[in-house]
């Protein structure tokens, strides 16, 4: 397999694949595609495992591709303006994601549910109980809202970072939720209430952009009913 990122801020994968690979994406997933490859869907994993897909933000049934002529390409787009961040899962290497971040991966790799630790982190924490995790082995690639930033935690370095603004960690973080301190900092800070806390060791890549802060500003220019 091989692949090409392309798009800047509009990004899209072009992968190219030999005889015999494959990979899966949600249904609906593909942009376009070659002659050389074909099509099958299924819920990969079985029912609960589709249902806990849709929890966080992805189809019931996956769509699996695979070529059936040399150098056959497919073309995935990502839905939102931002970056495609490219991850190589094996046993040492397992990641926690965003809800909807999955993009697609090549088919050892596993997509499935993680719920956050504690009552707290899944209800301040931004993205909720759900995330999704990547295990396996294989590349997987996920979307990334706005620009990445990736940094490397040393053992027991801490990150704060705003909520929603966390997109991928290695499983070997800790992700945990804390207050903001100070009642002045509460009311007028700006940052809410809740902080998501990063401790290391481990990889973790953060989001300039969510969709949520992104649709809340734009929502005040759409027009409205009352003023047609």
């Amino acid at each position: 397999m091989r692949y090409t990122i392309f798009g800047n801020n509009l990004p899209a994968v072009s992968i190219k694949l030999d005889t015999g690979e494959s990979i899966y994406t949600q249904s609906g997933g593909m942009t376009w595609m070659s002659e050389g490859i074909t099509m099958s869907t299924n819920m990969k994993g079985g029912l609960m495992k589709g249902l806990g897909r849709m929890l966080t933000g992805e189809s019931l049934f996956m769509a699996t591709y695979t070529s059936v002529a040399p150098d056959s390409e497919i073309v995935i787009a990502s839905s939102f303006p931002g970056s495609i961040l490219v991850l190589d899962v094996d046993a040492s290497h397992q990641y926690t994601c965003q809800k909807s971040a999955f993009l697609c991966a090549e088919p050892h790799v596993q997509l499935s549910v993680q719920t956050t630790k504690g009552i707290t982190s899944g209800l301040f924490g931004g993205e909720g109980f759900l995330l999704q995790r990547l295990t396996g082995h294989g590349k997987a690639f996920v979307e990334i809202d706005g620009s990445l930033a990736e940094y490397n935690l040393r053992p027991g370095e801490v990150l704060r970072v705003d909520t929603g603004n966390v997109a991928v960690f290695e499983s070997s973080v800790r992700y945990e939720i804390e207050t903001v301190k100070g009642f002045k900092n509460i009311l007028f800070g700006g940052e809410g209430l809740f902080l998501t806390k990063l401790i290391g060791p481990g990889k973790v890549w953060l989001q300039t952009m969510t969709m949520p802060s992104f649709a809340s500003r734009i929502l005040p220019y759409l027009p409205h009913r009352n003023d047609r």
